[in-house]
């Protein structure tokens, strides 16, 4: 047999039939240093193909594929599973354990909110940290049908990391720009602010501009008018705030009503993690790294593919 036809029987036998490397050149004529030179051969060749199919696996070509081309600090990959639907919980996952594995883990979080980060708070193990302190850097109380979400998802997070949470007692967005300076002069709204803008870390993902935005679902924004956004060029929001392909703010007015840290101060972040997920975010994903709003992402392996693809 030819090395390539050798190389093919030594790997049958290795993977589908469980012999050992000595059994292996018995059963051929073949020293066991021969059977392994040619099971390596079989992978480089692409003959072999391992794949890692649980869960919590990672892509790690894609991870540093993703560091490359973007300039990021680090990336999480994990397989999309084949149902669209448990992709979210999927990535969650992998941001709680990408947290509980950071080193130095953080002193000061700052946390924004959503349903993606509602999944990353569930998940997050006991004693993950100890004594961290977890601040929001966006308001988020709701105006109507998710009552406490912006505040339970940080104080989840702070209790399981044995530490406090600082909660930003305000609107997302507020109607007029004199009611949010009002609020943002009010000395405890102020001191949160002046906590999150020093956030040794961040956690944020990113909504969607459409009728599925948080923002309609919690009473910020009617449907017209993301689907105005839109029209204007919005592909979905980072922390509150709308952004175009480019990164760009494309409502300066509604920015303006906004109440959280800014887009800059995520830029500027030495440790600013993404966590984003699904066929519906690409769009938003590819702006953020594009644009340096994160210096690490943490996502599912079809969203990398998109990115990799189409930057």
């Amino acid at each position: 047999m030819d090395d390539e036809l050798l190389a093919v029987r030594v790997a049958e036998l290795y993977y589908d039939e469980d012999k050992t490397q000595d059994e292996i050149g018995g059963l051929l004529g073949i020293s066991r240093w021969k059977a392994g030179r040619l099971l390596a051969e079989a992978r480089e060749r692409g003959i072999v193909r391992i794949e890692i199919v649980h869960p919590r696996a990672r892509r790690l070509v894609s991870e540093r594929m993703l560091r490359e081309r973007f300039g990021l600090a680090d990336a999480v990959v994990v397989p999309t599973p084949d149902d669209e639907a448990g992709v979210t919980g999927r990535v969650a996952q992998a941001a709680a354990d990408f947290l509980t594995a950071l080193r130095p883990a953080p002193r000061v979080l700052g946390v924004s909110w959503g349903r993606t980060l509602t999944e990353v708070a569930e998940r997050m193990p006991d004693g993950w940290a100890h004594g961290i302190t977890v601040v929001q850097i966006n308001g988020g109380v709701s105006l109507n049908r998710r009552p406490g979400t912006a505040a339970t998802l940080a104080a989840t997070i702070a209790q399981r990391g044995r530490g406090e949470a600082v909660l930003l007692p305000s609107p997302a967005i507020l109607e007029r720009v004199s009611t949010k300076q009002a609020i943002e002069a009010d000395r405890t709204v102020a001191g949160v602010l002046e906590r999150a803008a020093h956030a040794d870390a961040y956690l944020y993902s990113a909504g969607v501009g459409d009728e599925n935005s948080a923002h309609v679902e919690s009473g910020y924004l009617r449907a017209d008018d993301v689907e105005e956004l839109a029209r204007r060029g919005a592909i979905g929001d980072v922390v509150g705030r709308y952004i175009d392909a480019n990164g760009n703010i494309v409502d300066p007015a509604l920015d303006e009503r906004t109440l959280g840290i800014s887009l800059e101060t995520l830029r500027a972040a030495s440790t600013g993690i993404c966590v984003v997920a699904g066929r519906a975010k690409h769009d938003i994903a590819r702006a953020i790294v594009l644009s340096g709003l994160c210096s690490v992402l943490i996502t599912d392996e079809a969203t990398a593919r998109a990115l990799l693809e189409d930057s």
